[in-house]
């Protein structure tokens, strides 16, 4: 088939151009003729709190070859954008979606697409984790303008049907990262980040933004004994001073170690291997792209029971769920994890997971959905 992929791809950075370029592989390998399309501009500077949306020297990238054709800020360029897009002639345009600053311009680029072209968009969120005033009209605005949608957890696709209750939608769980290279022994891992190689290692990764719980993570590692360290690996989204008060006045503070910065690709396999357990303690949630990279790095995950991470974390066989995002149900997470649970029995456990999870599997759902819409 013809197939169109708008999104982020290189020269952005980040998992959601990571994801389509693992898509976008798999549906080349199944034989389809795909054309790639990205942002000339992704977010305005005055938008985007991280350090740079490029990727940079140290990133692993799967350089993809893309057309730059979407301002997503300036509506003017809207029309250029999709008449590139609708000139490919494809039977199917896939998009991504996970911020409802993106409704207006990826749904205006779908509703001038041919009637013969199939729209079908992968959800990361419906509903985002830090609401605005226009996320109800811009959301509509953009799903109205689909065939089709691939939702990676429940909460995503209970989130859809509650804007288009008839909307058709394929469940389908996000595949696992694996292009961060193979799991580095702990204890070289532990030594060039630092760390003390006796102690219980407790790793936060990824961007630190209000609704991932970092706040309620180091309040709970307050009340835990010297026996256990804690990483905070990951640029911040905002300003840190919040956290930094709370380390400051932390009972533990001289064993929570902060990397807060953009973790590059060729980094990431250090962090997962140093530490016992990635957690999780997010206030809302979706689905994570930091489950998929825990997973392939074979190490267990303690996440608070929201949105759709009991999806992807198996109780008791993966790692733990922490029914409440509370301080003392995080505390005795941890705890029970290192007292009750067997590591080795999670890692075996994971690996037979890894077996499913593949972008192979993805990518042939996601076309055989496709060919029934």
């Amino acid at each position: 088939m013809k197939i169109s992929y708008l999104s982020t791809f290189y020269p952005f950075r980040g998992g959601i151009a990571q994801f389509n370029a693992s898509v976008m592989r798999e549906l080349q390998n199944l034989g389809h003729e795909v054309k790639a399309f990205t942002f000339t501009t992704q977010y305005p500077k005055m938008l985007f709190p991280g350090e740079t949306q490029m990727v940079k020297e140290d990133d692993i990238v799967d350089i993809i070859n893309s057309t730059r054709v979407l301002n997503s800020a300036f509506p003017l360029n809207w029309p250029y954008a999709a008449s590139k897009v609708k000139k490919s002639s494809p039977d199917i345009l896939i998009m991504k979606y996970w911020m409802s600053y993106f409704g207006p311009s990826l749904g205006y680029v779908a509703g001038k697409m041919q009637k013969n072209t199939k729209v079908i968009t992968i959800l990361d969120n419906v509903i985002p984790h830090e609401k605005k005033f226009f996320d109800k009209a811009f959301t509509k605005y953009f799903i109205k303008r689909n065939d089709g949608f691939i939702a990676m957890s429940e909460k995503v696709k209970n989130d859809l049907l509650f804007y288009l209750p008839n909307a058709k939608v394929k469940l389908l769980p996000h595949p696992l990262y694996d292009h961060f290279g193979p799991i580095v022994d702990k204890k070289t891992a532990q030594q060039k980040l630092g760390l003390d190689t006796t102690k219980k290692t407790i790793l936060f990764f990824g961007f630190i933004r209000d609704y991932k719980g970092l706040d309620l993570l180091i309040e709970a590692f307050s009340d835990l004994d010297k026996s256990y360290q804690l990483v905070i690996a990951g640029e911040v989204y905002g300003n840190f001073d919040k956290y930094n008060v709370l380390i400051n006045n932390n009972s533990n503070q001289e064993n929570i170690h902060k990397h807060v910065k953009y973790i590059s690709d060729k980094e990431v396999s250090l962090y997962f291997g140093a530490s016992d357990v990635c957690i999780l303690p997010y206030k809302n949630a979706t689905q994570s792209g930091i489950t998929g990279i825990s997973y392939h790095f074979e190490t267990p995950m303690i996440a608070t029971d929201v949105g759709g991470l009991s999806e992807i974390i198996q109780d008791n066989k993966t790692g733990l769920i922490v029914p409440k995002p509370e301080v003392e149900l995080i505390k005795n997470g941890i705890q029970d994890y290192f007292e009750t649970c067997s590591q080795s029995t999670f890692i075996e456990n994971i690996r037979e997971l890894k077996k499913e999870l593949s972008w192979t599997n993805f990518v042939s759902e996601l076309m055989e959905f496709a060919k029934q819409l």
